[in-house]
């Protein structure tokens, strides 16, 4: 139904109730037939469209309804997606905050793999004082490729400071000779 056929029926039954007491005349009794047969007409045509319009209010309105459901299928489909978003980036948040224990016994773990494969072979042989030194060393070679002066290797790493300075570099010396060359070849 649209909206030209309940103009239609409207203006054709207003058409019909007004005319007839202009057109017909109330002294022929034909015309007063088809002056009752104007207005019953008339009132069929206002009944029509009105019946007419409700339908199309209705279908006006179930189309309204419609569009709100697609509407809330939107907004709902929508939010479930940034909730389900929302909640991974919180998993991998909570993955990258992990506690500091679980982070530090992680890197201690993954340290003592890697510096057990990366030293060398230490022979049985090797006193006490010669496997202190070798750990010194490996601390020293690990500052020299992070581009450290010998005088923070000293300083830091060798724990020598103050008048104990030139003790520090003696000993410096020292590691450098007895372990540089086993680099080096």
């Amino acid at each position: 139904m649209s909206l030209l056929k309940v103009s239609a029926l409207s203006l054709s039954g207003l058409t019909l109730w007004l005319a007839p007491p202009f057109i017909f005349s109330r002294k022929i009794p034909l015309h007063n037939f088809m002056q009752g047969i104007a207005l019953v007409s008339g009132f069929a045509c206002c009944f029509e469209g009105r019946r007419c319009a409700l339908k199309v209010a209705k279908e006006a309105d179930f189309e309204a309804m419609k569009e709100r459901a697609i509407d809330a299928d939107v907004a709902d489909e929508l939010s479930t997606s940034i909730y389900v978003a929302e909640q991974q980036r919180r998993k991998e948040a909570e993955a990258i905050l992990v506690s500091p224990e679980e982070v530090e016994a992680k890197r201690k773990a993954l340290e003592a793999l890697y510096s057990n494969d990366l030293q060398p072979e230490v022979s049985a042989t090797t006193s006490e004082k010669d496997a202190s030194d070798l750990e010194l060393w490996w601390k020293v070679e690990a500052a020299q490729v992070q581009d450290k002066t010998a005088t923070w290797i000293i300083e830091n790493i060798l724990k020598m400071k103050g008048r104990k300075f030139a003790e520090g570099k003696a000993k410096l010396q020292a590691l450098l000779d007895q372990f540089g060359n086993v680099q080096e070849s």
